[in-house]
């Protein structure tokens, strides 16, 4: 989902449409490990995935995720011990998934940490191919956790219930959303905006607090900036934007309030926590990924949206060790979350692909320089593919799929608008983006008025509502006939998964 700024890119997972032009981002946007190295390896998902070379010469400063063999304090300080004997740095380290984030400059550090770490160490792999830009933060964690966690939500913050409204003055712009029209969410006004009590987390590239149609949904005490190397990062006001919109533009769509000003998002009166993924490059690194997955289950966050891919590999396979073990730090994180009661909407992404029919990468490593590789079916895009994330096509204003729409039968759960979307931008002002981008702050949106309506529902059971109460729709040529063909039925198929949501259903629905 990045902008890159400072490296030449190919475009991949995100394409905006600003002004009617045509801008290419990446939002959605060694050997290959060393002697010793454990991780996954998948069954039989077809030809092996061809490796990745991530090399580590000694001086060349490396992140990379260490995993415990068990998730738990004291199997986590046994790690964190390997780490330091192996001439490695804790940046950060989370007992609650068993996962340390580590930096180290030596080329023997891999193997070293498995051999000292015994059989507290389950699996290690380089988090990115490039050298650590960002450095290594000037001294360790000595605090857990939760230590981090910020002070309690004030009552002024959490006051307000979910808000019936009995009439709805439409805001300036409303009248140019037809894609909150598309997915009922205008007719979803009349029952709900949604409660205060119910908080979105954008793990996206910061949110413009000052924006006069965000400004009033900004919860500042659950934001974050986890750009730091994967470390959280409470410095005040670390968690805004510095060189994308992208996550500006993402929040509006879920949140933007109602207010007499601009535009109207999905739920205008939730509260939206800026939780910063997006590095002043572009990157979002696994470790700045789970660091966000993990706060916003510290926080109790309600739902999150994740319009991206998690750099520097638009898949990531379970047969090469390294991208092995990053899924599975990444996985912990999500799951450990989701058990904290937090859902996952995120973007398919937008290289027209068929996610259930992989051959064939040409944008990894997108941080050094990008090789032709064989994939398979156990090389999965994160966090969208991962287990209990709700997987976002995009549809078009006639609800055709878009043509940079990633799909997949079995793999996209719900389709939701994203082509030409107006949403909130930096600066006040307001632009029109296209993307899988675009797409899942609808959804993200959408549960956020399914958890306000359905406080006591668990993101399981708010997940199986989502997708049963989704508008089927047929099979159809996609935008410009682009991209592999649709196949399935119309109440599973493979652009629109169990069909486009609803956000009028899911607020006055109740489960049977």
């Amino acid at each position: 989902m990045s902008h890159r700024t400072h490296r030449p890119r190919s475009a991949r997972s995100f394409a905006l449409v600003a002004s009617g032009a045509l801008v290419a981002a990446t939002f959605l946007t060694g050997g290959s490990a060393a002697a010793g190295t454990t991780g996954g390896h998948g069954g039989d998902h077809g030809p092996r995935s061809t490796p990745v070379p991530v090399l580590t010469p000694d001086g060349f400063l490396m992140s990379y995720v260490v995993n415990a063999k068990h998730a738990n304090p004291g199997q986590t300080r046994l790690v964190e011990r390997a780490v330091r004997a192996a001439g490695g740095v804790v940046v950060q380290s989370w007992p609650q998934i068993g996962v340390v984030v580590a930096h180290s400059d030596r080329a023997a550090f891999r193997a070293d940490v498995v051999r000292k770490g015994g059989q507290a160490v389950e699996s290690v792999g380089a988090s990115r191919t490039a050298e650590v830009s960002e450095g290594t933060p000037s001294a360790e964690s000595t605090r857990s956790a939760s230590a981090t966690r910020s002070a309690a939500r004030t009552a002024a913050t959490m006051s307000a219930g979910s808000a019936t409204l009995e009439s709805v003055t439409p805001d300036p712009r409303e009248g140019e959303q037809w894609d909150n029209a598309q997915i009922k969410a205008d007719q979803a006004h009349q029952v709900t905006d949604g409660s205060r009590k119910v908080v979105v987390g954008v793990l996206d590239s910061g949110i413009e607090g000052t924006h006069p149609d965000l400004a009033a949904n900004i919860d500042t005490k659950d934001s974050v900036n986890c750009t730091t190397a994967g470390r959280p990062d409470l410095t005040p006001g670390a968690w805004n934007p510095t060189t994308s919109g992208h996550g500006t533009h993402v929040a509006g769509t879920i949140a933007a309030a109602r207010n007499g000003v601009g535009i109207v998002g999905v739920a205008p009166n939730v509260r939206l926590a800026s939780v910063k993924v997006v590095n002043d490059d572009g990157f979002i690194y696994p470790e700045y990924a789970i660091c966000g997955f993990v706060w916003a289950g510290m926080h109790k966050m309600d739902v999150t949206n994740n319009s991206y891919y998690i750099d520097p590999m638009e898949f990531w396979c379970d047969d090469q060790p390294d991208q092995a073990a990053v899924r599975t730090a990444v996985q912990r994180a999500v799951s450990w979350s989701t058990k904290q009661g937090v859902v996952h909407a995120a973007a398919a992404g937008n290289s027209g692909k068929d996610l259930a029919n992989k051959t064939t990468d040409t944008a990894s490593p997108n941080d050094t320089t990008p090789i032709t590789r064989t994939i398979n079916d156990g090389c999965k895009d994160i966090p969208t593919e991962l287990p209990g994330v709700v997987t976002v096509s995009a549809t078009t204003q006639a609800t055709t799929l878009a043509s940079f729409s990633n799909r997949g039968l079995g793999v996209i759960d719900v389709a939701a608008p994203g082509r030409s979307i107006l949403s909130t931008y930096p600066g006040g002002t307001y632009a029109k983006l296209s993307g899988t981008s675009m797409a899942s702050p609808h959804v993200a949106g959408v549960l956020a008025l399914m958890k306000s309506a359905h406080p006591s529902w668990s993101p399981e059971t708010m997940i199986e509502e989502l997708r049963k109460q989704a508008d089927d729709h047929a099979c159809a040529a996609a935008e410009n006939n682009a991209g592999p063909a649709c196949v399935g039925p119309a109440g599973d198929n493979s652009y629109y998964g169990e069909g486009i949501v609803d956000a009028l259903d899911a607020v006055r629905k109740s489960r049977h």
